[in-house]
């Protein structure tokens, strides 16, 4: 059967491939620890009681007609208060759109801004953008980055690769590392970003900054940045992505919310309302009142955060403990999101069996098979598979699987040669 040319060139995910052979697994009644996904075990990590209650009540109240395209107003009055309470930032109701999710608002930005051929620059590793990239028929630009700067992109390796660009994604705290900008190494982006549209002629479209800050409530002792309260001249260029499924543990309740410029959003709603990617008008009443209490928020987010927090310092730890013991590992201190990334170097290693480990995935899958421990390579957020570096996502385990895991991970990799 034939299918269109983009169709038929989509990339198959990294990530789905792994978590077929976890599934597989299970199914055969193999108990494994998950640390792929960026997603909540709902059974560990339920949403809000007061938000539950608040979508079943607004069900019973019959909310289930079409929401308006851009979201209702309440939500985008809540979101307007939240904003500028959490983060200093002011954007009335009519530069706000409400969507089922982030993705949607993610995809509505790159089609609103990106024609076939412009450039869209983006570090790697970095969730999606080279997705994204593909089905606007862009020209990706994936920027290297290094475990010197946590894996976040600095202005002196962006800048070469700025000139002439469209559209600048970023995200801090960043899928798939779970590190963060701080605010000098922003502002210096930010500082780059405005050179290079003062350069541009009246006529030239300039560079945009996507700013992706889904995970900017999920933070552990250090200050969540923004290119705008950094660089005000920058909020004409700028559109951020942010919503309620990370921080509420809500990814399947569907509410994200974006925000920018007032003429590029109105176009990204006309654009999720032709996909029909609004987030379902029961759930947005709903957020609506649990957003505007901020000490229920608040109380929720104590302690969720302390759980997450648990959990990746304790996955966190048993990496040290294993470097500390001779073992090629070595961890980043978790800052913020629901990932730690770990450097698990035994690439070009000998199993057991007589089998090479001759990429990331290799690795990988013998973990998987060995000690009952999935992680994801960063050659699935654009790297090279040669590249020893991984995501592991705790909001499927819980800190018991992870204390019960690095035993396990320690016997595999104490098998190899």
């Amino acid at each position: 059967m034939k299918v269109s040319a983009l169709a038929g060139s989509l990339i198959g995910s990294e990530i789905i491939k792994i978590g077929n052979e976890v599934n597989e697994m299970k199914r055969k009644g193999t108990s494994i620890a998950n640390l792929t996904i960026g997603d909540f075990d709902a059974n560990i990590y339920p949403i809000p009681t007061e938000l539950k209650a608040g979508i079943v009540e607004a069900y019973h109240q019959n909310q289930t007609n079409y929401p308006p395209a851009d979201g209702i107003l309440p939500l985008r009055e809540t979101v307007s208060e939240l904003l500028k309470d959490r983060f200093g930032l002011d954007y009335p109701t009519n530069s706000i759109l409400i969507s089922g999710g982030s993705r949607p608002l993610i995809y509505a930005t790159y089609l609103a801004l990106i024609d076939p051929g412009d450039t869209v620059v983006f570090p790697a590793p970095s969730w999606n953008n080279n997705h994204y990239c593909h089905l606007t028929s862009a020209n990706a630009v994936a920027v290297e980055t290094d475990a010197e700067h946590n894996f976040m992109p600095t202005a002196a390796q962006l800048k070469p690769h700025l000139k002439g660009a469209t559209l600048l994604a970023l995200c801090s705290p960043l899928n798939p590392t779970g590190t963060m900008f701080d605010a000098d190494q922003l502002a210096e982006i930010c500082d780059a970003v405005l050179e290079e549209n003062a350069s541009r002629s009246a006529g030239e479209k300039p560079l945009y900054l996507m700013y992706d800050q889904i995970y900017s409530l999920l933070t552990f002792g250090k200050a969540h940045v923004n290119p705008v309260t950094l660089r005000p001249a920058i909020k004409d260029y700028t559109v951020f992505i942010d919503g309620s499924s990370k921080c509420l543990a809500a990814t399947g309740v569907r509410v994200g919310w974006g925000f920018g410029p007032a003429d590029i959003v109105d176009k990204m709603k006309a654009l999720v309302g032709h996909m029909g990617a609004w987030a379902p008008k029961a759930e947005q009443v709903a957020m609506s009142k649990y957003f505007a209490d901020k000490a229920q928020v608040d109380t929720f987010l104590t302690s969720f955060k302390k759980q997450i927090q648990d959990s990746l310092n304790a996955l966190y730890n048993g990496f040290n403990e294993l470097k500390a013991e001779g073992f090629n590992v070595q961890a980043v201190e978790p800052m913020g999101a629901i990932y730690l990334t770990i450097k698990i170097d035994y690439i070009g290693k000998t199993t057991p069996e007589g089998q090479v480990l001759k990429d990331s995935a290799d690795v990988n899958f013998y973990l998987i098979k060995e000690a009952q421990a999935a992680l994801v390579p960063f050659s699935a957020f654009g790297n090279e598979d040669s590249m020893p570096w991984f995501r592991a996502s705790v909001g499927a385990c819980t800190l018991q699987d992870i204390k019960d895991m690095m035993p396990r991970i320690k016997a595999a990799l104490s098998k190899l040669k």
